[in-house]
């Protein structure tokens, strides 16, 4: 029987009962049904921290409405609850109701595994990545990353697990990240990619500019950080050598990219599984991804945030000077403060 107090993975996710993006009960409810039905079929021993920030009063909270797990399964969950009275607390907190990533500190702190991958909760693990992570031969030293592949909302809440997943792997609309065979290229759409005799070719000239890449500027261009919110997995004790994502009480945007910079900065190594070792997004509305330029602008105004620029000027300083963003204070993560914690296992 799995030990719920001894997990080889903690998985950190942050929420809240308020349907954010449409949709919101549905992909979640998907994402805990699979992560159960994998960890069971390739015996990885895990634990889901999912943090409720903010949860609305009156509403149901997430350990309440989501998939329970039996002292069967090979995952555990754990809900830690940040109340609104932290929440307010916070600047810009009546235009920002959930504050993703200092929740996901809060999760990282309180993670169990010696290993953490932080994710969000509309996302399905393929197979393939799931097998790869039961070998349990992660790094210390390195951070991982993995492709995400957007798929249709027209997924079925009720569909058997096998069904949802060949869905997912049927149906991908659009593919975010580098490849692992030539993640060194900026894009790798053309014609030549497309071609199986010179794969190894583009493959060695990719690990030939890896040798050269040692400015600030190449080692920022190598970072795969297209959607890296959705999965940034490293040790836990390199989460804690990097403090975590810094805790800016502003728009989340850019702050997940920020952890890889500050990985980098660390000398922590970059790893990134295949092409099918991938996780899939379930599409929804009011995310980042808008139908034209002009939604940007609209929603730029409504939420402080950061500048990419900003952000790749700080990267550069840091990798350059090899520094922390020291943005953090001591107990970053809430970890001196007691949270209400709901335990399922």
């Amino acid at each position: 029987m799995y030990n719920s107090n001894n997990p080889y993975l903690s998985i950190v996710a942050a929420s809240r009962n308020d349907n954010h993006g449409g949709d919101m009960l549905k992909r979640m409810q998907i994402f805990v049904r699979v992560l159960i039905s994998q960890c069971n079929k390739y015996k990885l021993p895990c634990e889901l921290l999912m943090v409720e920030w903010n949860p609305i009063k009156g509403e149901k909270l997430l350990n309440e409405i989501l998939p329970k797990v039996t002292e069967k399964d090979y995952l555990s969950i754990r809900y830690i609850v940040v109340p609104n009275e932290i929440h307010q607390k916070l600047a810009f907190s009546q235009q920002i109701p959930l504050f993703q990533m200092i929740a996901k500190n809060v999760g990282i702190r309180r993670a169990k595994a010696n290993f953490i991958l932080c994710t969000n909760v509309d996302i399905i693990f393929s197979d393939e990545i799931f097998e790869r992570l039961a070998k349990q031969d992660l790094q210390e030293g390195h951070f991982y990353r993995a492709n995400r592949c957007d798929i249709p909302n027209s997924i079925m809440e009720e569909w058997p697990v096998d069904k949802q997943l060949e869905f997912c792997k049927n149906n991908i609309k659009k593919r975010n990240g580098k490849n692992n065979l030539y993640a060194n290229f900026y894009d790798t759409r053309g014609i030549l990619f497309k071609y199986r005799l010179l794969i190894p070719f583009l493959r060695l000239l990719s690990k030939t500019k890896a040798l050269y890449a040692t400015t600030p500027e190449d080692k920022l261009v190598e970072l795969d950080m297209d959607a890296c919110g959705d999965f940034t997995m490293m040790s836990k004790k390199n989460w804690i050598d990097i403090q975590g994502y810094p805790e800016l009480e502003i728009y989340s945007i850019h702050i997940d990219s920020m952890g890889l910079i500050a990985a980098t900065a660390f000398n922590l190594k970059q790893f990134i599984f295949t092409p099918e070792e991938c996780v899939y997004h379930i599409e929804h509305n009011d995310g980042w991804e808008f139908k034209n330029p002009i939604q940007k602008i609209h929603f730029y105004t409504k939420k402080p945030m950061l500048d990419w620029w900003t952000v790749r000027e700080a990267g550069l300083y840091m990798i350059k000077n090899k520094l922390k963003f020291d943005l953090n204070k001591e107990n970053w993560g809430m970890v001196d403060v007691p949270l209400e914690e709901i335990v399922l296992n």
